[in-house]
């Protein structure tokens, strides 16, 4: 197995320097966690406005529709997916495959 490298140094990662990365995942986590609750808690308040006011159209599938594609998806996918580290086989994979 391939140990992620510290990219400041080109070495691989110590104790602290890993403890410094999953401090900051764990925040990235609470941050989302805290966005997708906020968006809960309005796009709910929206839609008992929309209730209230005589449930015509249906309007609050536009800031629900938008937010989430434009809003919670993509930090979704900031936090949870695509964000491997980089490492060193990666590298040499890739400058191996530019020199050919």
């Amino acid at each position: 197995m391939i140990r992620p490298v510290d990219q400041t140094r080109g070495a691989p990662d110590t104790e602290q320097s890993l403890r410094e990365k999953a401090v900051k995942r764990i925040k990235e986590k609470r941050e989302f966690r805290g966005h997708l609750l906020t968006y809960l808690a309005v796009n709910a308040f929206l839609v008992v406005i929309w209730a209230l006011a005589g449930a015509g159209f249906f309007w609050p599938v536009f800031p629900i529709v938008g937010w989430g594609l434009f809003g919670i998806v993509p930090h979704a996918w900031r936090v949870y997916g695509g964000r491997d580290e980089i490492t060193e086989e990666q590298i040499q994979k890739e400058m191996r495959r530019i020199g050919d």
